[in-house]
């Protein structure tokens, strides 16, 4: 926010506690190639920043493809240097044209491991699994989970890049919230969250033996699969993670 008369500028992010960290928020050229770069040598010299690179849209990454494919994805495997950098890359089909639609996550996933027929062992606390891919790719359903998957970008001890398909349309959708009780202490990030969290209803043990499916899903499609089950009553649970 800025002062008309006195020019003085005010960023309320940056004004949350006496001894937080900067906050700064920079506009670059449109170079994705030139800027991720930037962006990933920056997030190498300073491991405890929390540097995001947004596209505009989603496809708009595929300007910044060479960085992605030789160093993001790659950097650690071949140099042994750790990134905390997070893409963000809006993902979602709503009539914004061929390339204002998707992120093409199945590229990102792709380059998740070198052996697609190999999958990391589950650790208690999850960690070793993540150390062993490539990078992290979400697709968060709720506020929360997307809050503590940056935030858990610092405080491990270990770097690990960052792909998010972000949302458009649940940034002002009513039921796509969460309260601060979601994001105090003690919480964390979901890997798999039970639809009863939204609808607030306590499932009986013969409600549970009735259900015959169950599906997995993301996003806005859970959205879209909650609000078509209200309409049709349909008898099912869905989750989303």
């Amino acid at each position: 926010m800025v002062d008309q008369e006195t020019e003085r500028k005010y960023i309320p992010l940056d004004n949350l506690t006496t001894n937080q960290n900067s906050f700064r928020v920079c506009n670059s050229s449109l170079s994705e190639f030139g800027v991720l770069g930037f962006e990933y040598g920056y997030s190498l010299e300073n491991p405890y920043s929390l540097v995001c690179w947004e596209a505009q849209f989603g496809d708009f990454s595929n300007g910044a493809q060479i960085i992605i494919d030789q160093f993001i994805s790659s950097g650690e495997d071949k140099w042994l240097r750790q990134s905390v950098i997070v893409l963000l890359l809006p993902h979602v089909y709503e009539g914004m044209g061929p390339e204002h639609s998707s992120c093409r996550i199945e590229r990102y996933l792709q380059l998740s491991s070198e052996d697609s027929d190999v999958f990391p062992d589950m650790d208690p606390d999850r960690t070793l699994q993540i150390q062993k891919t490539n990078w992290q790719v979400l697709n968060c359903t709720t506020p929360a989970n997307y809050f503590h998957a940056l935030r858990r970008q610092c405080l491990r001890d270990f770097r690990k890049p960052l792909v998010i398909a972000t949302p458009k349309f649940l940034l002002r959708y009513k039921l796509s919230t969460s309260t601060l009780d979601d994001m105090d202490e003690g919480t964390f990030f979901q890997r798999l969250i039970p639809d009863n969290l939204f609808t607030k209803q306590n499932k009986t043990e013969k409600e549970l033996n009735d259900i015959k499916l169950v599906i997995f899903c993301s996003g806005k499609v859970y959205y879209d699969l909650f609000k078509l089950r209200e309409e049709k009553k349909f008898k099912c649970s869905y989750y989303s993670y």
